[in-house]
């Protein structure tokens, strides 16, 4: 029997075994139904909830619970490992729905919430920004932030998140009307800025909502302990050409091309990515910063969901925002990503596999958490390299868990 187990434990050292898990998290953190791990990485990946419709977006109050939503039109939140639903509209279909959530940075105290979503009008398909009061898991007392936002089947924007401004920011698409990007006028194809209570702040640069122009599809926003924001936008497909998804760097006022340029094409008075997919289409989605050194090789790092490209995009930045490195995580593991965010006690992600464009998998879709494999915390910071020389190509698979599995026998580290 001792044997069997020395066997069992290197066994799953090794390999990615899916390992059922029956115990229940300490306070603040999420029951998880299973883990799979990924040894050359560091790392392991629970299943936070599966079984859903299409999630979109999620935040986390302080209290342990999780609010998520759904683009069929649910919100959802999740509380003592259950998922209830909270409030559930009759929505706009295609890539539109219910789409962004925010909670409130004083949450505790006013229980607000913040929600984008697709609805459908006489005279055609808009968005609009709504806030809510929250009290034992349910919403009341709607107000409309902004409505009448240009909508479509297509290109809806949705995240909406605040900045370390405490200002809400919003990103929306172009509702397949390129010309809308080039409208200061028009809150289509822009990332908005507002007060949590919709007014406009006095150093708005156009006297509006509209914080930066000329975006195709952004939906993804991040902010890095600096304060700079960092935006996704989805690249062109039909006439004007395909591919070339963008990672922009975001400066109040300035003005991002489409429909004019895109990738590399410059033109003046208008701003280029600092990063772009190229002829490969990543299809960006959610994004995140990652800061903590629970995940050390992640820290510092940005991160973008992809859903064509059904990977983690991990992208380290110099000091000046030119890209070190970039590259892709989990590619084809999970299918389409839709979202990619810090939570508590780890980097959670979710998958877009019912969105009608994906090949659902066994209880898609779900909501993951990736948390250290090992425990870095009692040793030496030069650790954390092996992974992330795996991850960036310079050592192989092979390399990395031999590596791993020797520092575990030698004590050096411990699994968690």
């Amino acid at each position: 029997m001792i044997v069997y187990l020395m066997y069992y434990q290197l066994f799953m050292v090794k390999m990615k075994v899916p390992v059922i898990i029956f115990t229940l998290v300490v306070f603040g953190m999420i029951p998880l139904a299973f883990g799979e791990s990924y040894p050359e990485m560091g790392i392991k990946i629970d299943v936070v909830v599966d079984n859903l419709k299409v999630p979109w977006a999620i935040d986390f109050a302080s209290d342990g619970r999780v609010f998520f939503t759904e683009r069929v039109g649910n919100v959802n939140v999740i509380q003592n490992g259950e998922v209830n639903q909270i409030m559930s509209l009759g929505v706009g279909g295609g890539e539109g729905g219910m789409l962004g959530i925010a909670l409130d940075p004083n949450f505790d105290e006013n229980h607000y919430i913040y929600v984008y979503y697709t609805y459908n009008e006489f005279l055609g398909i808009k968005n609009k920004l709504v806030q809510y009061s929250e009290s034992n898991n349910i919403l009341t007392e709607e107000k409309i932030l902004i409505e009448g936002i240009p909508g479509a089947p297509y290109h809806d924007g949705g995240r909406i998140k605040f900045g370390p401004d405490g200002m809400l920011y919003v990103t929306t698409g172009d509702a397949v009307e390129p010309d809308l990007s080039q409208d200061v006028n028009s809150v289509a194809g822009k990332i908005l800025r507002i007060n949590s209570d919709g007014t406009i702040p006095d150093d708005n640069p156009f006297d509006s909502a509209v914080y930066s122009m000329g975006h195709r599809n952004p939906q993804g926003i991040a902010w890095d302990e600096s304060g700079n924001l960092i935006a996704t936008e989805h690249g062109p497909s039909g006439w004007i050409g395909v591919a070339h998804d963008e990672i922009n760097l975001i400066v109040p006022g300035a003005n991002y091309g489409w429909p004019h340029v895109f990738g590399d094409q410059t033109q003046d008075g208008l701003t280029n990515p600092i990063l772009h997919s190229g002829d490969d289409i990543w299809a960006p989605s959610g994004s995140t910063f990652y800061y903590g050194k629970e995940i050390p090789m992640f820290d510092g790092k940005y991160f973008s969901s992809a859903l064509r490209g059904q990977h983690i995009h991990m992208i380290e930045f110099d000091e000046n925002y030119g890209v070190s490195y970039h590259g892709e995580l989990l590619s084809g593991e999970f299918g389409r990503i839709r979202d990619v965010t810090q939570g508590p006690d780890g980097l959670y992600f979710m998958t877009s596999n019912q969105d009608g464009r994906g090949n659902p998998n066994l209880h898609d879709d779900k909501i993951l958490r990736i948390s250290p494999l090992y425990n870095y915390e009692d040793s030496p910071a030069w650790v954390q390299n092996i992974s992330e020389w795996y991850m960036k190509g310079q050592i192989t698979k092979q390399e990395s868990l031999d590596a791993h599995s020797y520092l575990i026998e030698r004590g050096t580290i411990s699994q968690n």
